[in-house]
C-alpha cells in the first residue's frame, strides 16, 4: 500500500491557496523574479513549537531560517565533512548579506533535556549527543548544576546555548569581518513556549530582558 500524503497538510495548503495567496501573490512573483533578500538570518531550534515566522510575524521572504536540536551553530571547521549549518550561514552571509543574525533559544527544549538526563558517555549512534557536546560535554552537567532545581538549572542551561552559539558565531572569518566593520549585527533571543513571551539578550548586560519591556523604553 502506497503511502498516502498527510491530509492535515493538504487541507492546510487548501486554505493557503484559499485565502492567504490571494492577499500576497504579487509578493511571491516578485520574490520569484528577483529573488530572495532578507535583512535577517534566524538561528532557531527545530522543535515545532517554536517556528521563528509565526512568533516574528514574518512574510514570504522576510527572513533566512536554518533550524536544528538546540538551535546551535558549530564552531568554524573548514574539513572536509559536510556541515550544514555552518554552509547556511555562508550563504546568508556572504550571498544574501544579511544585516542581522538572531540566536533563538526556547523554553522545553527537548534536545537539551534529552542530554541533560542521559549524563552518559556518547554511544555510536548517539546523533543528539554528539551534537550537543559541541556546546558542553556531559560530564560536565552534575559539576554546572550546583544547588538549583532541575527547572532553573535547565533554563540556564538552554540561555547557555544562545550565548555559545554567539561565540561560536564569531569563530566564522566571514562573520568577523562583516561585524568588526559594522556591516552586521549578531543577537540573541529566548522564547518562552507556554507564555509567548520573548526575551532580548542584552549583550552588555549579558541578561536577556523581556521584549515588551524594550518596546515600552522605546
Amino acid at each position: 500500500m502506497a503511502p498516502s500524503f498527510p491530509q492535515h497538510l493538504l487541507d492546510g495548503y487548501r486554505t493557503f491557496t484559499t485565502q492567504r495567496l490571494p492577499t500576497e501573490q504579487s509578493r511571491y512573483r516578485e520574490l520569484s523574479e528577483r529573488g530572495q533578500s532578507p535583512a535577517v538570518m534566524v538561528v532557531g531550534c527545530c522543535d515545532s513549537r517554536v517556528s521563528p515566522e509565526v512568533i516574528f510575524d514574518a512574510g514570504p521572504g522576510e527572513l533566512f531560517v536554518v533550524r536544528n536540536v538546540a538551535n546551535l551553530v558549530p564552531p568554524y571547521q573548514p574539513d572536509f565533512n559536510a556541515h550544514g549549518v555552518s554552509a547556511a550561514l555562508e550563504y546568508a552571509v556572504n550571498v544574501l548579506q544579511v544585516k542581522h543574525i538572531v540566536v533563538l533559544g526556547h523554553a522545553q527544549c527537548g534536545g537539551i533535556r534529552a542530554f541533560i538526563d542521559k549524563i552518559k558517555p556518547l554511544s555510536p549512534g548517539d546523533f543528539i549527543g554528539r551534537w550537543m557536546s559541541m556546546f558542553i560535554k556531559p560530564g560536565e552537567i552534575v559539576e554546572q548544576r550546583g544547588h538549583e532545581t532541575m527547572h532553573d538549572f535547565t533554563v540556564r542551561i538552554e540561555k547557555a546555548a544562545v550565548f555559545r552559539s554567539l561565540e561560536n558565531l564569531m569563530t566564522f572569518p566571514f562573520v568577523r569581518e562583516r561585524v568588526h566593520q559594522g556591516e552586521m549585527e549578531l543577537h540573541g533571543a529566548y522564547f518562552g513556549v507556554a507564555e509567548g513571551s520573548l526575551f532580548v539578550l542584552d549583550q552588555e548586560a549579558k541578561e536577556f530582558r523581556s521584549a515588551r519591556e524594550s518596546q515600552t523604553s522605546s
